[in-house]
């Protein structure tokens, strides 16, 4: 009977070791799958198939056209800017500048944002000011301050003599006419930029493969989380899908320009910006409309006060960090691929610069 009691204990104590030592690991599990539920409710993995919108289809053929116009700088007063100036592709469609250099060396006011999931925002510009990306590639052909192209008719002259562009220009925008023209230039120059989407790490975390991030990077998603930082950069982009006031509890402490301001003279618009995608924001230094701070987690520190409020640590600012490098993503190698531009027409040779 002794023998008996004793086997009993023994196997109770058994269950009760075997069970305790399951608890832990059942409970990470459990945080995990909250996570990982948590993330997919606020954002949404990047879709890689380019938009194509029925005023502008996206087709291989005008893909190409707009990646040589991207290249192009015979598309600017110099001929020597061209949109790829100021959107390195090679640096995550950045120029690691505060702000470009334009015309005559002119800089401007603010940071140029990447070209990378452009396509993603629901507006173009810091100030929203253009409603697609057809309208923001008309913008900086003309802008004295950037490429400085003297009208739309100047600019569609110039790629008319020019031989092969003449006859891409006729097989993209077929029973056009003329073929030629500053519209299809910015549709073509668009439908290029659709393209240029970056699949991270975190597109993976958040399609099933739940091992792609790291304990660290996890750790980062939940501390971004826990601070709010997600009521902004949110769904596909992690942002750019919304307009906020810069200082929305503090003020931004190099606060000058005055934002969408400047484009409705709304009162209630000064310091109001577009949030900016947080996707490559780990490639594409400096940060902010001003280009002002160039550290990852300084730029986080100062929106943690200026928008929450808070006083961040330096170890919550690491963590966060850690987790938006995560949102660095695969540049297409056929973004990284240069295109060969057409040569000029002998006629018109004396005009390259």
């Amino acid at each position: 009977m002794t023998s008996l009691k004793y086997g009993i204990a023994v196997r109770i104590a058994f269950i009760w070791l075997w069970v305790s030592a399951c608890q832990p690991q059942q409970t990470q599990q459990a945080t995990e799958e909250a996570l990982w539920t948590q993330a997919n409710q606020l954002f949404k993995p990047l879709n890689t198939t380019p938009a194509s919108p029925a005023e502008n289809p996206t087709t291989p053929e005008k893909v190409a056209l707009g990646k040589m116009l991207f290249h192009e700088p015979r598309l600017s007063q110099s001929g020597r800017i061209s949109c790829s100036s100021c959107h390195n592709l090679s640096l995550y469609g950045v120029d690691a500048r505060a702000t470009s250099l334009g015309h005559n060396a002119q800089t401007g006011k603010r940071n140029a944002p990447t070209v990378f999931n452009a396509s993603l925002h629901f507006a173009q510009f810091w100030d929203g000011r253009a409603t697609d990306l057809e309208t923001q590639a008309a913008g900086p052909i003309l802008n004295p301050v950037e490429m400085a192209m003297e009208s739309e008719p100047v600019a569609a002259e110039r790629l008319q003599g020019i031989p092969a562009y003449r006859s891409a220009f006729e097989r993209v925008f077929p029973n056009r006419d003329p073929a030629v023209s500053y519209l299809h230039i910015t549709q073509a120059i668009a439908a290029f930029e659709r393209t240029l989407l970056t699949p991270a790490p975190f597109d993976a975390y958040l399609t099933g493969d739940k091992d792609r991030l790291s304990p660290a990077e996890k750790e980062g998603l939940r501390t971004y989380i826990r601070y709010g930082c997600t009521a902004c950069h949110n769904g596909m982009g992690v942002g750019g899908n919304l307009y906020q006031k810069f200082g929305v509890v503090n003020p931004y402490p190099h606060a000058q320009d005055t934002g969408r301001f400047e484009v409705t003279q709304n009162p209630e618009d000064k310091y109001v910006f577009k949030v900016p995608s947080l996707r490559n924001v780990a490639r594409t230094a400096p940060y902010f409309h001003d280009g002002k701070v160039w550290d990852l987690e300084e730029a986080i520190t100062i929106m943690a006060k200026t928008q929450l409020g808070k006083d961040m640590p330096p170890e919550d600012a690491q963590k966060i960090a850690a987790f938006l490098n995560t949102l660095t993503g695969n540049i297409p190698q056929t973004a990284l691929e240069r295109p060969i531009l057409p040569p000029p027409h002998p006629a018109t040779a004396s005009e390259a610069p």
